[in-house]
């Protein structure tokens, strides 16, 4: 199977050498193909509606014209150029499919939304309104606002990435309309006996003979801040109410709740028994075309048949993957039977989801034949707790042998959209307390690397957007971003008017990202030095780390201090077995040189069976020291 793929591989960037018209605009021909045989796989979450607002505004719950909305023209060859130069692979476009908004489209012919269950101005992106059209906060014509998406599209596609956009496969905005459902489909709900709690074809579960209230707000909270709008009167009508998107089965859910959103569902009765078939336990093992077989003489629940098709929709517009979002509360049934048709449509799409149960993980990579998981709970929280002081290095070798069995699998990241920002006082309080957990990050495993939009340039979020506190960037609200705006430079992308320390930092990641992308020790062997080094090597403490990854001829030792005050010197070791797994001779000297700056140069023996050289670690440096053959 490999060969086969090689070949076509091979035919293909052939093809695309040939041909001119798959230049980018910058005359480079594109290589999407070869990057991907290379290296690791490098995802850039961008929020869409604010990579390109360069207005600085930032009033607490703005309007759309008083503090401005980027749009997907704003994603121009230039950004796009700089962003793959950045050593991205995969670009998720958060917040596309067209959720619930306070902003007002009634005359291109948009109903418009109730901020009584809507959260923030700009509103919740998994919030989903309509899944057969774009938001119109994203376009500069919004009666056009699909053609501009496919446009965008095609730029990403020439700037030589991927493009992933989110499926939210658990809930839909309460005002859920599917204004533009295809002819010949339904949307969601459209013919549900609204009469019973519970019917296996029905989209959504009910509390019969009895309305929806909105929730009683808390600790001051009003809607758009309690500034005024005409339908905020604390009415929705929803009659009979449904269950609301994280379970409350409340007709008057808590402010607490996802109130905005409600329930799908997949055929899981009220009591939790399953109305469908499930799979057998052997399935685990079973390939894609082996669970779409299974499920293709099966009846399924309405809901499963409903985002298939929005899923393959979407594939046909030219997306190549998706980020499912809090996808262990969708049985894994569905999973199987959704990405196995995925899979048929398109065998190379990347799918991505969010679960943050670590006893769920191996179900749904193998039964639910999901690509990558949140690596959240495992790595990021063990990362998160050393870079604020509290952890210890020696925790995340036993992460990654816990996980070794489904290591590629898992998602590497030390920022999204839900989390807090490392520069933010809440989390690290700086940028640079990033740069060593961001190297191990991206080189520990074979998974795919992400990082969010202005993580690289040290982005701290802190500015009080509306809906809810400050330590993340806003996703509910519209809002500037003030370190990445400083990159984006009246939409030049030159980093103009960034700091010096700022440059720096982008910099480092540029650097990381492009030496993952594309080394092949980075998709072979695993090795820890780190619990060798902590029995056997003076002055090397739980605050610095080290593995070595090698494939091929290509061997790399990695070894980075986490401690932001101290300097640490000594004589670094490497293992008897790794010693022996690189072919390294009793007596001999080689050369390590640093990958990552090109400017550090340490000499290796070899001696009593293992690997010694001096090496000397400056507060929060990293290096990745490559053998030189």
């Amino acid at each position: 199977m490999m060969t086969k793929r090689l070949v076509l591989a091979f035919v293909l960037v052939s093809l695309l050498i040939c041909c001119e018209d798959i230049k980018r605009e910058d005359g480079v021909e594109k290589d999407r193909f070869e990057m991907e045989e290379q290296g690791k796989k490098v995802i850039y979450q961008v929020f869409t509606r604010l990579f390109g607002n360069t207005n600085t505004t930032n009033k607490p719950w703005g309007t759309i014209e008083e503090n401005g909305v980027g749009k997907f023209g704003d994603f121009t060859p230039k950004a796009l150029k700089e962003i793959r130069e950045l050593g991205v692979t995969h670009i998720w476009y958060t917040g596309v499919p067209h959720h619930a908004l306070a902003t007002d489209y009634s005359q291109y012919g948009i109903s418009k939304d109730d901020p009584d269950v809507i959260k923030g101005r700009a509103g919740s992106p998994y919030a989903v309104k309509d899944y057969y059209n774009v938001s119109p906060d994203l376009a500069s014509k919004p009666d056009q606002r699909l053609e501009e998406f496919k446009e965008l599209v095609e730029r990403t596609h020439q700037a030589g990435m991927k493009v992933i956009i989110d499926i939210v496969p658990n809930h839909v905005a309460r005002h859920y309309e599917g204004a533009s459902t295809p002819e010949g489909k339904e949307a969601f709900g459209a013919t549900d006996d609204t009469t019973v709690e519970y019917k296996r074809d029905n989209n959504f579960y009910y509390i019969p003979g009895t309305a929806f209230q909105v929730p009683e707000w808390k600790n001051g909270y009003r809607p758009l801040g309690g500034n005024p709008h005409p339908l905020a009167d604390r009415q929705f009508e929803e009659n009979p109410a449904k269950w609301t998107g994280n379970g409350s089965r409340l007709a008057q859910p808590d402010m607490n709740d996802w109130y905005e959103t409600v329930r799908i569902n997949y055929g899981v009765r009220p009591d939790g028994t399953l109305d469908f078939d499930q799979l057998p336990a052997d399935y685990a093992t079973k390939s894609d075309r082996e669970h779409l077989a299974l499920w293709k003489d099966k009846s399924v629940p309405d809901s499963w048949i409903k985002f298939r098709d929005i899923a393959l929709y979407w594939l046909e517009l030219g997306v190549d993957g998706f980020r499912f979002d809090m996808a262990e509360m969708v049985p894994v049934e569905f999973w199987s039977y959704l990405n196995s048709h995925i899979k048929e449509k398109n065998p190379d799409a990347l799918l991505l989801a969010e679960v943050y149960n670590p006893s769920l993980y191996r179900d749904y990579i193998h039964r639910g034949k999901m690509d990558y998981l949140y690596d959240k709970v495992e790595l990021y929280d063990s990362l998160k707790h050393i870079m604020q002081g509290h952890g210890w290095t020696d925790h995340i070798p036993v992460v990654q042998e816990g996980l070794m069995d489904i290591e590629h699998h898992m998602l590497h990241f030390l920022e999204n959209h839900d989390e807090q920002r490392i520069a933010s006082p809440e989390f690290a309080g700086d940028a640079l307390r990033g740069k060593p957990a961001m190297v191990v990050s991206a080189t520990l495993s074979t998974s795919p690397t992400m990082i969010y939009f202005g993580q690289e340039v040290g982005e701290p979020g802190a500015e009080d957007a509306g809906f809810g506190s400050p330590s993340r960037t806003s996703i509910f609200d519209y809002i500037g971003v003030p370190h990445h705006q400083r990159w984006v430079n009246d939409k030049k992308f030159d980093g103009g008017q960034l700091s010096e320390e700022e440059a720096d930092l982008r910099d480092f990641y540029k650097r990381l990202l492009n030496l993952t992308i594309k080394s092949k020790a980075l998709m072979g062997a695993y090795e820890d030095i780190h619990y060798y080094n902590r029995d056997n090597t003076e002055g090397y403490n739980y605050r610095v780390y080290s593995f070595v990854r090698w494939k091929d001829n290509e061997r790399l030792l990695v070894l980075t201090n986490f401690d932001a005050s101290e300097s640490y010197e000594f004589e670094m070791k490497i293992s008897p077995e790794v010693v022996k797994s690189w072919g390294l001779e009793e007596g001999s000297q080689y050369v390590l040189s640093d990958l990552l700056y090109n400017e550090t140069e340490v000499q290796l023996k070899i001696e009593k069976g293992q690997g010694l050289f001096q090496i000397s670690l400056a507060p929060l440096q990293s290096y990745i020291l490559k053998l030189q053959n």
